[in-house]
């Protein structure tokens, strides 16, 4: 079992909650190598023979378990790129969480791509933990290009939690999905960017089966001279229903751009797009104030209770 130093505890602790080694099922990546791995009769993980990755073996009717599979960098002048594959047997119920921290202290740039591919079978049901976080005071640059590739059975449903609230030089979030018969995808995306930092995400959503629903929420918080772009293209092939909700306040000189599109390929698709950005109110910033909060404070408590 490897040994875990400070930088690492504190990534693992920001990205996964995590203090220290897991019990149960985990794979912890470092610098593009195995940290520590462990499998279990209803979790098993083993690593691919064509490419780095692993693969994720969730038994069938395996129920309240959760498997770890965070990702640090601590090192400068680094490019890692990981193919992780997840197969999810019928009726299982699990929780998964994928953080991924960079500890960048030089001047040359450090990224981290995970391609992860979840095949989820008959009303398997997943809840998928993402959290990307940067820190270290270097000058280069800390980049995450992560993309999701969803597959979902009859009756499966996968709920995706994906954060970024801090670091980040740039990244370009990409996640497809193809939804079956009476499956339904969850997405709850949080961003905050600051400084020169730029958050693309990019959703493609093929609602295929009969009675299948997609419900996409994305609230980002843009400051200082930050970017950010979010892009969906939802498309209903069926008797379905698709939400997508966009909602992002806007400070100091950042910019945001919101471009949600539908495509009603079949009569009975039912799809709804919503898009909305603005900056904080300043009756919230006022009320906040008379209760003894100075004003920074107060933008603080806002934003906190947004992207809660």
């Amino acid at each position: 079992m490897a040994t875990i130093d400070k930088t690492d505890a504190q990534l693992l602790e920001t990205i996964a909650d995590l203090h220290g080694i897991p019990e149960g099922s985990f794979n912890i990546r470092k610098n593009g190598k195995l940290l520590a791995r462990n499998s279990d009769a209803d979790i098993e993980i083993v690593s691919k023979k064509d490419k780095d990755g692993i693969d994720i073996i969730v038994r069938p009717n395996v129920k309240n378990k959760s498997v770890h599979i965070p990702v640090l960098l601590t090192v400068g002048d680094f490019h890692d790129t990981v193919y992780n594959d997840f197969f999810i047997g019928e009726n299982a119920d699990v929780t998964i969480i994928a953080g991924c921290g960079i500890h960048n202290a030089t001047c040359s740039d450090a990224e981290h791509d995970g391609i992860h591919t979840f095949h989820l079978q008959k009303n398997a049901r997943v809840r998928y933990v993402e959290r990307h976080y940067a820190s270290g005071g270097g000058s280069g640059k800390k980049v995450f290009d992560p993309i999701t590739n969803i597959e979902l059975d009859e009756g499966a449903q996968f709920t995706m939690e994906s954060t970024q609230l801090g670091g980040v030089t740039y990244t370009d979030r990409k996640t497809y999905a193809k939804i079956g018969d009476r499956a339904q995808l969850i997405v709850k995306e949080k961003i905050l960017t600051d400084a020169e930092e730029t958050a693309v995400t990019d959703f493609q959503v093929e609602l295929v089966g009969r009675e299948s629903r997609a419900d996409i929420v994305s609230r980002s918080v843009a400051r200082g001279k930050s970017k950010q772009e979010f892009r969906s293209d939802l498309i209903g092939k069926n008797s379905c229903f698709g939400h997508v909700e966009c909602d992002g306040i806007l400070l100091e000189g950042a910019r945001i751009i919101s471009v949600p599109q539908i495509d009603a390929v079949d009569p009975e698709a039912s799809l709804v797009h919503e898009a909305a950005v603005g900056k904080i109110a300043g009756e919230q910033l006022m009320k906040l104030m008379s209760l003894g909060l100075t004003e920074q404070e107060a933008e603080d408590a806002v934003i906190q209770g947004f992207l809660n």
